[in-house]
């Protein structure tokens, strides 16, 4: 198996963590991340980087790059009444805006590649309307279509695809789950009953980044437990 060099923004916590280890002994993995807690025992290169405010230092990369995560994202769900348009501004940058300037970045490391594959994240409230969601899902959906856009441009120079989980238990997710009640609440939602765990999503992007997936491209991949396409209840 040859050794693919592998960019994840966003590493060191939940799904991105998850991701990182179950690829880095077959892999050449840099994480590009505000913290490097959590990596102390994995063979991987960390790069200080805080989306928000930093460019990430193109000396820092590998002059080829197979395969790109971008794992910053929000949840933040409230009535649309209480958001004011600086909140959906701060989604949108964090999930999609600092995502463009990162790939705008590294899009030479990408061409190096013989077929780069690329994974976004977005979220089942894009497909299922959901009160409470305006904010995320106007921001993720933006992420869909930049997608299927970027997949289009470049096939088939390199792959692009998203996964669209349903709540997953992340550090991200941590008020949402904050209880056991809470927590029951939420499996019951799914018709798989239960949340999401961050292993289910990184299986799922490890299968991407794979020369297994060589062939799929442009898709959004529901990994939500039967939410978006089932009614049980």
């Amino acid at each position: 198996m040859k050794r693919k060099n592998i960019l994840l923004i966003g590493g060191s916590h939940g799904i991105g963590f998850e991701i990182a280890l179950k690829l880095y002994s077959e892999h050449n993995i840099y994480i590009a991340s505000r913290t490097s807690e959590n990596l102390g025992n994995l063979e991987v290169t960390h790069i200080p980087y805080d989306a928000s405010k930093d460019e990430i230092d193109p000396s820092a990369l590998p002059e080829r790059i197979d395969g790109f995560v971008y794992c910053p994202g929000s949840i933040n769900l409230k009535p649309f009444k209480m958001l004011d348009p600086k909140a959906f501004e701060e989604d949108m940058q964090i999930n999609f805006m600092f995502l463009v300037k990162i790939i705008h970045t590294i899009l030479p490391n990408l061409k190096n590649s013989e077929q780069a594959s690329l994974i976004f994240f977005s979220t089942v409230a894009v497909k299922v309307g959901m009160p409470f969601h305006t904010s995320i899902a106007a921001a993720k959906g933006a992420i869909e279509g930049f997608a299927k856009a970027l997949a289009a441009e470049y096939a088939p120079q390199f792959r692009v695809n998203v996964i669209a989980p349903s709540l997953t238990e992340t550090p991200l997710a941590k008020r949402l789950l904050g209880n056991e009640k809470k927590k029951e609440l939420m499996n019951n939602r799914h018709p798989m009953k239960r949340v999401g765990q961050a292993e289910d999503i990184a299986n799922i992007a490890r299968f991407l980044l794979s020369d297994d997936s060589s062939w799929i491209t442009g898709q959004v991949i529901g990994v939500d437990g039967g939410m978006s396409t089932l009614n049980v209840n």
